[in-house]
This record gives C-alpha cells, structure tokens and sequence, in this order.
C-alpha cells in the first residue's frame, strides 16, 4: 500500500480541531471567575447559556426525531424486546411517528446488518440530550464529552449524567457507545471518551454533595464492556499491541450517499489523476460485489478520453471505461467516520487507509480510559482490580513511545501496520498523549515546542496540509483546541496555553460580534467563520455544543487580564480582539 501523499492545489482549508482538557489539569489560575455581566461579552454567554436548551433532545420532542441526513418519514426504534414506555406512546401519537422494534437483541456492535433496517430512524435513548446542531441532531460519542464539559461548567449536571446514561443505555441494548443514536450508525463507534465523561460528571457530583456508589459499579461494567470492544479483534492494529477504528459495515454509508452529494464521484477523480496514490482502491473490470481480485462496492464511474474539440467536428474518443472503488476504500472510509476525522488525508487520502493504522489519538484515549478505570477501581475498593488496570496503562504506554514517537522530529505520528513505518503526516493529534498524561516531561516539551506547525492567526490547526478536506488546514475546530491547550498545562506550558486560547476564543467572539452565531469549525488562517470546504459535507454548521464549551473552558483558563482585555474589544466594533 503507498504511503506517499500529494495536497491538492485548489485553495482548501485546514480545520484544526482541539479538545478539552480533563477537570482537575488547569492549575487553580485557572479557575478565575469568567464575567457574566460584562456588556461585551455577555451576548455571547447569553448565547452559550440558552443553546444548552436549544439544544436539548428527549423522547419527549418531536424535533428530535428528525434527521437532516436522511429523506425519509420519522421511525422510532426500540431495542428488541423492550416495553414500550408511556412517553414513546405519547411521543407516536402527537408526532405522527411510526415505533418499531429492533429485529433481534444486540449485544456486541457489528452484530445486525443495518442495511437490513429500512427505513433507518432514530435509536431510543432513556434521558435527555445535547446535540451538536444542524445536520446532527442526536448524540453523538465524543461530540459529547466536550459537551458536557460545557455543561459541567455551567453547572447543568443533572443533564451531564443524564447523558452519561444514555451512553450506558447504549452499551447494554446496541452493544457499544455509538457514533450517534440512528440506526445506520450501529456499525461503527466513535473515539472512546466515555471513562472521562463519567469521571468529569462523577467528580462534579462529589463536589456537590452527591456521590452514588450504585453509579460507580454500572460505570465500571459498562466502560468495561466498551473498552474490550477496542481491545479485541477487529479493532486491534495488526500486531502491535495497540487498537484501530474498524467499522463493521461494508461499502458506501448510508448517511454518506443521502447527505455528501459528489463525494464519491471526487473520490474517484482523484485516484483518477492521481494512479500512484490510487492502490488497490480503484479497480476496473469485473464490477460485481463480491467477484474479482479486489472486490468492490458502491456506484460505478465512466472514464472516457476524447480528442479537444478544435474544430467543429465531433472529437474522436475511446471506448468509456467503467470504474468503481474497491471494497477495502468503503471499509477505510466507514473507519474514518468512526475516527471523527472525517474528511482529512491523515490516513492516506481520503483517509482510505484508516483501518491500517494505529492511530495516536485512539490509543492515548484508551491509555485514559485504563487510568480511568483505575481510579474507578479504587473508588469501589478494587485494589486488585486497580492493579491490573495499571499494568494496562504501562503497558499501553511503552507501546505507544515505541511505535508513535519520533524522537527526531518530537512529535507523536500514526503507526501503518501494513508498512511497519511511522506516518510522516503532522497532525494535531500529536496533543492526546500530553492531554492524557502519557508523554514524558521531555516528550511534553518537544511537542510544545512544535506549536509552530500548528498554530495560526486564530488558534491551532488540524495540520498544515492544505487539501481542501475539512480536518486539514485552514480549519480549526473547539474541541481539538481544549484538548491541545489541556494537554499544555498538563505539562506546565501555561504561557503557550494562554496565547493559543486567547488566540482562538478572540476569534469566536469577533466572528459571533459580526453574526450572532458560534460556528462547527474556523478557518484559523483568515480568523473567519467563512468555509469552503470541497470534501464531505460543506455546511460551516450553527450551534455549535463543542465550540460553545470550548468557549467556556478556554476562558476559564485566561488570566484575568486577558478576559479583561476581550471585554474591552467586544464592546468597540471596530476594535480587533487579538
């Protein structure tokens, strides 16, 4: 499989997306006060503190049945065998809803074909929820976490657990924490920060007078129960020791076909023109499903070459060959979607090759999830248990400096296990083992002193490749920056931290002083809410949940002055808030 990788030329973006940080790593600085009544910047708390509303679902609510992704009339599903509960009989009657039941029990992810579910609908959840916005109107696996740290610190708990729940909810009846709650996503996961969103919202509860033993040992079975999902095959990258995204479906994704217009027929261009780059994921010739060398799946293309037309006779051309893109593409793409990078050229372009990869950030999150689930051991009195979740870590942790760390360049790089080589792609997931507490003092300085690759006029980057994907360049995005910026402090890089939050938050505050609205992502280069993305859907969404929390985190995290400083700039309109 080639490993090599060419940007495209036209002018596209790169979207940096940077993720929070855990409660308890910003030093007590930190915990300063953000004004409320400020007239600068109280619009825009006004406006985070309304959209946790705004954007609350229930099996109450007609909205949320809803799915922007889908052309289709509303379906509620049940998990197979479950009562149907008084609010959903309710919810059918006034919402003109159909209620089905799943066609069998799940209890691992991969174990119904949901292809088979027709038409696809919405999965019901027990409590309510925050959705991102827009074109993702249900819960989403790690949109979440940065969620509820959101609500975590606009003291909405209650709604955090209530999330936290659901999650468990999902484990028992669908088998795994999914990508979000609609039925063509029960083939696939998204990254594993369910250990951190129990601890967030348990420790929130603690200090509020409210700890639940009960709690903790459902939260142990559970976040158990999920993580050896990533611990066995096929989520295991080769032989490693490490995990990969693995999506269990097969070819093109629902939501992908309804809902991204063109994407494939780009995809296809692309190895078109770009052969050495293409592998096995173009094939010509015998087009059925399963037959073949290299079999195939979804929509076919044409490639016909014709003479320029120089005069007004009709060109001449060959005969149209037909193409389509191989089954092993479909299996990278569905895994890229799991990885919640989608679409960037990561993982080869496109991110074709993601099930071939150790990825930095997926490991780093189950090196927390392992911590994590130490502390919950020993909460319950599980010493024994506490020790084995340990050796984990470590373990985890050798392995993840002997394949993702490049002592050279001091940055932490994706492992393809099918060359046995590093990645060379930058990427700011290079910030996960710093947010996990995993790097090395000397490891944590090397990558802060790496900031230059990332860092833009408004925050940090995704990475600094331009190739009009949004999860590359000029795109930053609100989770990914807490996550970088909590991995800084983490390691004492508290100056670095101040400047990038101060970098980003001044951004969304100028570019909300304009529109009125926080958007899904920023283009970091032009500090503008402008996008135009050409790969994946191309909406710069409203909303957004994981931008308003980065919001509130980030200015959690400035000194004083800084946060001054932004009042005093939201409050002239011709002031430039840097």
């Amino acid at each position: 499989m080639t490993s090599s990788w060419k940007p495209f030329r036209p002018r596209w973006v790169l979207v940096l997306l940077i993720l929070a940080a855990s409660l308890g790593v910003l030093p007590a600085r930190a915990e300063q006060p953000v004004p409320t009544q400020g007239p600068g910047l109280k619009p825009v708390l006004d406006y985070i503190a309304s959209g946790w509303d705004t954007l609350t679902r229930s099996m109450t609510d007609c909205q949320s049945l809803v799915d922007p992704k889908m052309k289709v009339a509303p379906v509620l599903y049940l998990p197979a065998g479950f009562a149907e509960p008084a609010a959903v009989q309710k919810l059918a009657a006034e919402c003109n809803v159909r209620v089905e039941h799943l066609p069998a029990e799940i209890h691992r992810l991969g174990e119904i074909d949901t292809s088979k579910i027709q038409p696809h609908g919405l999965l019901y959840l027990e409590n309510k929820y925050v959705v991102p916005g827009g074109r993702f109107n249900e819960m989403y696996g790690w949109d979440s976490y940065f969620i509820i740290r959101g609500l975590l610190r606009s003291g909405r708990i209650e709604l955090a657990r209530g999330m936290v729940d659901n999650f468990f909810f999902e484990i028992e009846h669908y088998g795994a924490m999914l990508n979000a709650n609609r039925t063509y996503y029960l083939s696939r996961s998204q990254p594993p920060f369910l250990s951190s969103m129990f601890v967030d919202v348990y420790g929130a509860m603690e200090k509020d007078g409210h700890s639940d033993a009960a709690w903790l040992a459902k939260a142990y079975a559970d976040i158990k129960k999920d993580y050896d999902m990533w611990t066995r095959d096929p989520h295991l990258a080769g032989q490693t020791g490490l995990s990969r995204y693995y999506d269990f479906g097969d070819g093109p994704p629902a939501e992908a076909l309804q809902d991204e217009t063109g994407f494939y027929r780009k995809v296809a261009t692309y190895f078109f023109f770009h052969p050495t780059e293409a592998d096995h994921y173009l094939v010509q010739g015998d087009l059925g499903e399963s037959g073949g060398a290299t079999p195939v799946a979804g929509s076919p293309y044409t490639l016909q070459v014709c003479d320029a037309p120089l005069t007004m006779a009709r060109p001449e051309c060959e005969r149209s060959q037909q193409f389509k893109l191989s089954a092993d593409y479909y299996k990278g793409d569905r895994s890229m979607r799991e990885s919640g990078f989608d679409v960037s050229f990561r993982f080869g372009p496109f991110g074709a090759a993601t099930h071939h990869y150790a990825p930095v950030c997926l490991n780093s999150l189950l090196y927390k999830t392992e911590k994590d689930m130490e502390q919950i051991s020993r909460w319950l009195g599980r010493s024994a248990d506490a020790d084995t979740w340990s050796r984990r870590a470590e373990a985890r942790k050798k392995l993840i400096v002997r394949y993702l760390w490049d002592q050279e360049q001091g940055l932490f790089f994706d492992f393809n296990v099918d060359t046995g080589k590093q990645s060379s792609y930058r990427y700011a997931s290079t910030f996960y083992p710093l947010w996990a507490g995993l790097a090395t003092p000397e490891q944590a300085k090397a990558v802060a002193g790496n900031l230059k690759v990332f860092e833009r006029p408004g925050g940090l980057a995704m990475s600094p490749y331009e190739t009009g994907a949004q999860w590359d360049l000029p795109y930053g995005w609100g989770n990914i920056e807490m996550l970088a910026i909590g991995g800084l402090r983490r390691y004492g890089f508290d100056a670095e931290a101040d400047r990038v939050s101060y970098e980003f938050v001044s951004m969304v505050a100028e570019n909300f002083r304009r529109d009125g609205n926080i958007r899904e992502k920023y283009n970091v280069v032009t500090r503008s809410s402008e996008s135009s993305v050409e790969l994946g859907y191309h909406m710069n969404v409203v909303g957004f949940g994981w931008t308003n929390a980065a919001f509130l985190e980030l200015m959690h995290g400035l000194p004083k002055e800084m946060v001054d400083r932004l009042e005093k700039s939201q409050q002239d309109p011709a002031a430039t808030p840097r």
